[in-house]
């Protein structure tokens, strides 16, 4: 399984990176298959309790690749690390199958509680240059996170999120229309100024019964 796993890091390379020219060089060049190779093994050792060793083999890897890939993360098959320098994936993470994860990008967790921390991505999902994904969240199938864009709630499929905090800008390739922060404010200077006119409303009533009862006396 580790090694059909593998076969599919560089068949992934070959198909979605048009600088790769052969198996061989992918295999013998790419840190990204390298650092994949590394994790395919250290996961097997954590799998069976055998932690250290885990840890070791993935800080081995960390020194000669630059990607930090936690012993625990859970990775499909087919995965593109493209450059990769600086990535980092936590414990419990999960990447499904056929995604793209771009240099500099953080599958994280928050807090410091055990359990369940870091983010589930699903199939296809596409992070680009510097995205931070934060929390234990769901990332639907075929999103895409935008270069820089830093994520912290869950996507539905087929959503492209850009911004910090990263919002869905389209959605099966449609675009999202923004809410009109103009019309937005219009809306409710209105309703302030219909407010202060009824509240002057008042102001006046409250004087007028003042002064009829300050006659009166």
């Amino acid at each position: 399984m580790i090694f059909k796993d593998i076969y599919l890091d560089i068949k992934a390379v070959q198909e979605r990176d048009p600088a790769a020219r052969s198996a061989l060089e992918v295999l013998l060049l790419y840190q990204g298959v390298h650092a994949l190779i590394w994790h395919r093994f250290a996961h097997w050792f954590y799998k069976h309790h055998m932690f250290f060793i885990a840890r070791l083999i993935s800080q081995i890897a960390r020194f000669f690749t630059l990607i930090e890939i936690h012993p625990g993360a859970q990775l499909g098959h087919g995965i593109l690390i493209d450059h990769g320098s600086g990535v980092v994936i936590g414990e419990t993470t999960v990447v499904g199958d056929n995604c793209t994860i771009y240099q500099g990008v953080t599958l994280g967790g928050v807090g410091t509680q055990k359990g369940k921390r870091h983010p589930t991505l699903g199939n296809n999902v596409t992070v680009g240059a510097g995205a931070k994904i934060l929390g234990s969240f769901e990332v639907g199938d075929n999103c895409t996170i935008a270069a820089n864009a830093v994520l912290l709630k869950p996507l539905e499929d087929n959503v492209t999120a850009v911004g910090v905090p990263a919002r869905p800008v389209k959605k099966d390739g449609i675009p999202i229309p923004r809410e009109d922060k103009k019309q937005v404010t219009l809306e409710t200077y209105c309703r302030m100024e219909d407010q202060i006119r009824q509240l002057q409303g008042e102001v006046r009533e409250l004087r007028a019964r003042l002064d009829e009862r300050n006659q009166t006396e």
